[in-house]
């Protein structure tokens, strides 16, 4: 004989019903229905997985932590977003302030210089990738390099193209240079 799934009574059965009517979140509402039916009518888990649309796995966590945590267990933030963040959103861009004034004033702020001074500030080591991430989560982007050099002279590229021999890479074109050239 199977064991029957029963949750504890954190809420009333009306107070499940208006949160399942109400709730505009999917994962909330199917949450609210597996506890639902565990305290109205409490039976094996196949049958409440069966009722719902759910796995009997979820039943079980579902119940298990409503039981343990109450209406705390249902009512999480869902799937996605920053959840293992080192800093807020705001804490990041009062880190990030100095470096950016420096660079309005024209210095340079490498990567590893933020990296150093994160670390410093949290505790521990980070991995560089976390400072690339929090670079573009505040709108920084990677520098590109200048398409001319500053002392570059246009003249003398022009004559080196002229009198320069072309690269050749491979034997067979150095033989068909070879058997093309004029006599």
């Amino acid at each position: 004989m199977a064991r029957i799934t029963r949750a504890a009574p954190h809420l009333s059965a009306e107070e499940l019903k208006t949160r399942l009517k109400r709730d505009p979140r999917p994962w909330c509402r199917q949450r609210w229905l597996i506890i639902y039916n565990a305290l109205v009518e409490p039976r094996e888990a196949a049958d409440i997985a069966k009722h719902t649309g759910t796995t009997v796995a979820m039943v079980h966590r579902v119940i298990a932590s409503y039981n343990r945590l109450g209406v705390v267990a249902v009512e999480t933030r869902g799937k996605g977003g920053r959840r293992r963040e080192s800093m807020t959103w705001e804490e990041e861009q009062a880190f990030l302030a100095a470096f950016f004034t420096r660079a309005e004033r024209g210095e340079i702020a490498t990567a590893d210089e933020i990296k150093r001074a994160f670390e410093a500030q949290v505790g521990h080591e980070v991995h560089k990738s976390t400072i690339s991430r929090l670079l573009k989560r505040h709108g920084w982007r990677k520098p590109v390099p200048r398409p001319v050099h500053p002392k570059a002279n246009a003249e003398a590229q022009a004559q080196f193209k002229k009198t320069s021999r072309p690269l050749l890479r491979w034997p067979w074109q150095r033989a068909q240079l070879m058997t093309s050239a004029p006599s």
